[in-house]
This record gives structure tokens, sequence and C-alpha cells, in this order.
């Protein structure tokens, strides 16, 4: 089991920016595939991007050319860099960590994008 602690969240306007940041716990995290997801109000949590152990990224179609998700092996961390919000973005999003055994989730991380 890994711990997830996440950060960066808050409001910003249509156009603008935010990097979420996600640390890991234990000491196996180069071996999880990483992944954002998020939850708006009344909807189902739906996969934003993930990166695989060796980089390997994908991305919903809603966020390509948007985000980029990263990771650092040294930090145990994974990064979303989230550019030209807009308000659909809006939404608390989530920080898994996935392996063959087992899949766990941070707290998340409320992102807001308002006027």
């Amino acid at each position: 089991q890994v711990q997830l602690v996440e950060s960066g969240g808050g409001l910003v306007q249509p156009g603008g920016s935010l990097r979420l940041s996600c640390v890991a716990s234990g000491s196996r995290f180069s071996s999880y595939t990483m992944g954002w997801y998020r939850q708006a109000p009344g909807k189902a949590r739906e996969l934003v991007a993930r990166i695989t152990s060796v980089g390997v990224t994908n991305y919903a179609d809603s966020v390509k050319g948007r985000f980029t998700i990263s990771r650092d092996y040294a930090k145990k961390s994974v990064y979303l860099q989230m550019n030209s919000l807009k308000p659909e973005d809006t939404a608390v999003y989530f920080c898994n960590a996935e392996n063959t055994y087992t899949s766990d989730w941070g707290q998340g991380t409320q992102v807001t994008v308002s006027s």
C-alpha cells in the first residue's frame, strides 16, 4: 500500500494554469502506474492522465494539448501541469497509484476554474 498526498489546487480564472503535485510514501514508487483522476459534482470519477512506470503517458481527449503529466522518481512525486483551464475542468482531482496488487488514492484537491 502507498500513501498519497496531493497539493496545488485552488481557484483560477479561465485560461489560467495550475500545477498539481502528489507525493507518495513507500519504497516501490517506481513500479507504480500513477494517474490523475477528477470528479465533478454529480458526475462519476474520470481519468485525466496516466503515466506508467516507464514513462508512457495517456490523456483524456478533453485535456489533450492542455495538460501534462510527469513524474520524478527521486522525489516519489507525480505532477499535473494544467494550462488553458476551462470552467468544465472544475472538479476534485485525485492522485492514484496502481500496480498488479493494489490501487491507492489520495484525499483529493479542489480545482475551481471561474471568473
